[in-house]
């Protein structure tokens, strides 16, 4: 069996602690899979609380993710959940919603620091009892909006930064992530818990971060929606690094306009995090203007050099019928391309081995983490290998651990290299062909967890959007033997707003997403 959630107080010492609160009765599961409008309107209406619908996602995860299929995807409940909910509704009845995100329950991904008492552990035992000093900027900036933080999810420990050999969705921290349409089978890494929470109506938006995948592949793969920003859309202040040159945060929901809602919410400028100083000076409301016509006169390059291209018919065949639905809805397919990423793998490799090492001990001084470097955390590993790495090692932190500084020459040739080939292989492709958008499956459908042998991913197209700090948007195509599989809509720099457009016409014209069944 796997750790139990931390925090999750008695219901009936929260309920008797507040006497002057809204009707809490439980939300009916007719509510399943209501979208942030739906959910609004019913709140608006009185029929619905923001204390009701946190009650209702507290009782999910006590009933699918601590029992029953054991999904594991939450690893800490906040205790003060049912008290930020009451005082909202005490607002709304008062002032009026702040917004769509008033009384909307969130998770946010336990490498992402909050100032209460929850602990940004990262997954790992080293920071099992780590508690922020404050919230990370993206944090304040969805309280503001009127989020509820309903608790903090599972994840691949270290975001899937330790071992070459790791399985993703597990940590030392909250144990193995299951998918919740096949527990037997992985959640992808590294914001496996929250893909997973959210597929299972476990909370109604989460918060992933990616360096390579670590959005778009657990969106893909549990049948989500997630965006990939670019570098410097949204801020990285308070989130536990991989590499400075890749990292970033993003929206993880059931649909398209919630994401869009969501990365609303999440796009305030910070003085904390230099790489927001490139962004365009105004951004548009990625939820306006969203129309199912928006395909019609579209132009989409489809790629076929993406990772394990060809390796599975199944993927194939789902690919080709989203392609043959868009050219249904109106767009122009330019078919078969294959952009030009020779070296880029190889440097970005060493790019993220130089900057992993660099950015932990800077996150780490800068917090009250009881360590200051990587090589305390590879200590602390090897001293408690028992509980830490039981199935898998730390190959990749002491491959980091080996590198220099951020001066080397060689980290800065490759940093050059990865950032001009990946960027050259989408500019140029978009531009060579007059095209709106790049489209590749995301991943193939999931596989079965292993210990063992850790994970096998056969299929990806995130790399181009990751080392490129461009944008990239996954929205569900169709099911492999009902496993979820992923279409990513690919963009340049700041193109979140065309592409998100364009993946909501298709989301609507294909319609294809449902929810798991734990009957």
């Amino acid at each position: 069996m796997m750790p139990p959630v931390r925090a999750l107080l008695p219901l009936a010492l929260l309920i008797g602690a507040c006497t002057s609160v809204p009707d809490a009765s439980p939300v009916p599961d007719d509510y399943l899979e209501f979208d942030i409008t739906a959910l609004q309107a019913a709140m608006d209406s009185g029929e619905l609380t923001a204390r009701a619908l946190v009650d209702y996602h507290i009782e999910r995860i006590e009933r699918i993710d601590n029992s029953g299929p054991e999904l594991n995807s939450v690893i800490d409940i906040n205790p003060d959940a049912r008290r930020i909910a009451d005082a909202l509704d005490g607002e709304r009845a008062t002032q009026g919603p702040r917004g769509p995100l008033h009384g909307i329950p969130i998770v946010l991904k336990a490498n992402i620091d909050t100032g209460d008492e929850m602990p940004t552990s990262a997954g790992s035992l080293a920071l099992a009892d780590h508690i922020a000093p404050d919230d990370a900027a993206i944090v304040t900036q969805l309280r503001e909006a009127g989020a509820v933080i309903l608790g903090k999810a599972n994840l691949s420990e270290w975001a899937n930064f330790r071992s070459t050999r790791s399985s993703s969705g597990w940590s030392s921290v909250g144990g193995q992530t299951r998918n919740p349409y096949d527990p037997r089978r992985n959640t992808c890494g590294s914001s496996s818990g929250s893909g997973a929470a959210v597929a299972a109506n476990l909370a109604v938006l989460a918060v992933g971060t990616e360096t390579d995948g670590s959005i778009v592949c657990p969106a893909s793969i549990n049948g989500i929606v997630g965006i990939k920003p670019t570098l410097g859309l949204v801020s990285r202040d308070g989130i536990i690094p991989i590499a400075h040159s890749q990292d970033t945060a993003g929206p993880m929901a059931r649909t398209v306009r919630d994401a869009a809602l969501m990365l609303n919410a999440m796009t305030a400028p910070d003085p904390d995090d230099a790489f927001t100083a490139d962004r365009p000076a105004s951004l548009p409301d990625y939820a306006s203007g969203l129309s199912e016509d928006a395909l019609d006169g579209a132009r989409i390059g489809v790629i076929r050099n993406y990772s394990g291209a060809g390796s599975n018919p199944y993927v194939d065949e789902t690919f080709d019928a989203a392609i043959a639905a868009m050219r249904a809805a109106g767009a122009t397919i330019v078919d078969d391309l294959e952009p030009n990423t020779e070296g880029m793998g190889e440097a970005e490799g060493t790019v993220l081995f130089y900057e992993f090492k660099a950015d932990l001990a800077a996150y780490l001084q800068e917090s009250s983490a009881p360590f200051d470097t990587l090589l305390d955390i590879i200590e602390f590993n090897d001293a408690n290998a028992d509980s830490v790495m039981p199935f898998f090692g730390q190959e990749r932190m002491l491959a980091a651990e080996a590198t220099g500084t951020l001066a080397d020459q060689a980290y800065l040739d490759a940093l050059e290299a990865s950032k001009r080939i990946s960027r050259a292989a989408i500019d140029d492709t978009l531009a060579a062909h007059d095209l709106d958008v790049l489209v590749a499956p995301s991943n193939g459908p999931a596989w079965l967890t292993d210990h063992v042998n850790g994970d096998n991913v056969e299929i990806s197209s995130s790399s181009l959007a990751a080392v490129s700090g461009y944008a990239n948007v996954t929205v569900p195509a169709g099911y492999v033997f009902g496993l979820p599989v992923g279409i990513s809509f690919i963009g340049p720099a700041f193109s979140e707003h065309a592409l998100i457009q364009l993946a909501y016409a298709f989301e609507q014209q294909t319609q294809v997403r449902h929810p798991p069944d734990f009957e």
